[in-house]
């Protein structure tokens, strides 16, 4: 009854954050009825994503030219303060808000039982391996930038405890955003408030 290509579709759209098999299923048929020329485009753009890659220094993904992505390769930033995220739309989130001043590591989605996943211990050990590079070998600040809930501030914890003695100062976003809120929702003004009154 189902054609056997929106059968694939749902099941590779399953797969993608917050959509379960019966909104994949609507999307899924949403696309099929569009014109063929939008479809043709939609193609050609998500073909265009399997170029993108991620950065050698915070695992962002972007276009790049070089192993590093425009923020770790622009000179302006501070390179000796990091801002710690679960994934790439914190960082366009927070950077929306002009505040942050230095470069980004992004962890990827938080374990929910507290152990570290390979890629993300992998992705901390390049952390430290920069880290070392840099003039003094110290980091001045560490920002763990992970959104007010439960699994984050277990995780907050965690990484705290794995970044001792590579920085002078390890703090949290300021409570701004509510406990139990995501990063990726909030507000500009109340993400200004949360990294100025970061502790």
């Amino acid at each position: 009854m189902t054609p056997d290509s929106i059968k694939k579709l749902v099941a590779l759209l399953s797969q993608l954050p917050s959509l379960g098999p019966r909104q994949a299923t609507r999307v899924a048929f949403h696309i099929a009825g569009m014109p063929t020329s939008e479809v043709t485009e939609l193609a050609r753009v998500i073909n265009e994503t399997a170029r993108l890659k991620r950065c050698t220094q915070c695992f962002r993904i972007d276009e790049l030219t070089t192993g590093r992505c425009t923020i770790c390769a622009n000179p302006r930033r501070d390179q000796a303060s990091i801002i710690i995220v679960e994934k790439e739309t914190d960082v366009l989130t927070l950077e929306k808000t002009k505040a942050i001043k230095g470069r980004y590591l992004v962890l990827g989605d938080l374990p929910k039982d507290g152990v570290l996943t390979t890629q993300q211990r992998t992705r901390l050990a390049a952390l430290k391996k920069s880290i070392a590079d840099l003039p003094g070998g110290i980091a001045s600040e560490i920002i763990i930038g992970f959104s007010p809930t439960t699994y984050g501030d277990l995780n907050a914890e965690i990484v705290a405890g794995q970044i001792k003695g590579i920085t002078q100062k390890i703090s949290r976003l300021g409570r701004g955003i509510p406990t139990g809120g995501e990063i990726e929702f909030a507000d500009e003004q109340t993400l200004d408030a949360a990294i100025k009154n970061r502790n």
